[in-house]
């Protein structure tokens, strides 16, 4: 885990009610800058709930955010300035379908951070090139897979340049031969270094890519460890009824490609 001093995110004893029920009670965690975070936990942990009040979609009744050393839960903060500096790919796209793949993509530079059109369109074309869909720049969200929109839905984000990745369960909605190309995006961004917080129902892709997991349980923070630790000798009983629920092989974690960042 990051010490205070160098978490580029931070969460100090988060709460999140949605009327009388408590969702998240009291969680903690930091993310250092290039450290991967990957939380995970049954259907209903909170997980989903967690990255939303990130990213200022969820307001929090206790606790505080701090992006570096700015507290971003704290009153008059503009959430849109935020956003800016974390991006977030959610599990459904939210792509804007009237829009093609070029212009999605051009959308928050252009409007937020009132970025040069030539510069921005040369930067989305460099990441397309990336992700393998630069032939599909003129294309609309209706005539592309699952797996490719969810890589353009990447890509968007990383569009304004974030401190922090947040990716909330973004192979859910795919189809099993389309989650690879998506994971391989990511894994490509962590061997880069990208700071992420990932929610993932992936256990292999979690033990693959993070640098510490978060397992989360009925809106606590159960247990966090390094992924190989986890993985084979959880510590709390819970974490380990949950793994027996999965069977999947431990893969060795392998040396990432790096490659240089478009812009």
């Amino acid at each position: 885990m990051a010490n205070r001093m160098s978490a580029v995110l931070r969460l100090d004893s988060i709460v999140k009610r949605f009327g009388e029920r408590t969702v998240l009670d009291g969680v903690s965690l930091e993310v250092a800058q290039r450290e991967v975070v990957a939380v995970i936990g049954p259907s209903g942990s909170g997980k989903s709930t967690l990255l939303r009040c990130v990213n200022g979609l969820e307001p929090i009744q206790g606790g505080s955010i701090w992006l570096g050393d700015e507290e971003v839960t704290a009153p008059g903060t503009k959430w849109e300035r935020v956003r800016a500096r974390v991006g977030m790919v959610f599990q459904s796209y939210d792509l804007f379908s009237h829009l093609n793949v070029m212009d999605n993509l051009l959308l928050a530079p252009l409007k937020v951070a009132k970025e040069g059109r030539a510069e921005a369109a040369g930067r989305a074309m460099g990441w397309l090139e990336r992700v393998g869909l630069a032939d599909r720049a003129d294309a609309y969200p209706r005539e592309l897979s699952g797996g490719q929109k969810q890589r353009i839905a990447i890509v968007r984000a990383l569009m304004m340049r974030p401190e922090v990745l947040l990716l909330d369960e973004i192979t859910a909605s795919l189809d099993p031969e389309m989650v690879r190309e998506v994971l391989d995006v990511v894994l490509e961004l962590a061997g880069e270094g990208m700071t992420m917080l990932i929610v993932t129902h992936e256990m292999a892709f979690a033990q693959a890519i993070s640098d510490t997991v978060v397992f989360l349980d009925d809106g606590a923070v159960v247990e966090t460890a390094p992924p190989l630790e986890f993985f084979t000798n959880p510590r709390a009983d819970r974490a380990k009824r949950f793994l027996d629920t999965f069977t999947f092989k431990i893969p060795a974690k392998q040396p990432l490609p790096v490659a240089s960042a478009p812009g």
